[in-house]
């Protein structure tokens, strides 16, 4: 079974990103986060740094990485910015 932890480290392997890119991807979504908590998140289960990857983390990683992606949504017709 796949962990919070192992899916981050995949997508981070498969999308080629840097801890700064992960950065970066988390403050689009308005969640911030330091480079050795990322390191944190690498770390083996039982390793004195490890820390679990909750689901609320990996839901904005995935949210940003949409926007980093594909940039902002553009406000629906009607809406102002």
């Amino acid at each position: 079974m796949l962990t919070n932890n192992d899916i981050l480290k995949k997508l981070r392997v498969a999308l080629q990103l840097k801890d700064d890119d992960i950065v970066k991807i988390l403050k689009l979504a308005e969640f911030d986060i330091s480079i050795p908590e990322i390191n944190a998140l690498y770390q083996k289960p039982g390793h004195p740094n490890y820390k679990d990857c909750g689901d609320q983390l990996l839901r904005n990683f995935l949210d940003g990485l949409i926007i980093y992606k594909r940039g902002p949504m553009p406000p629906k017709q009607g809406q102002s910015k």
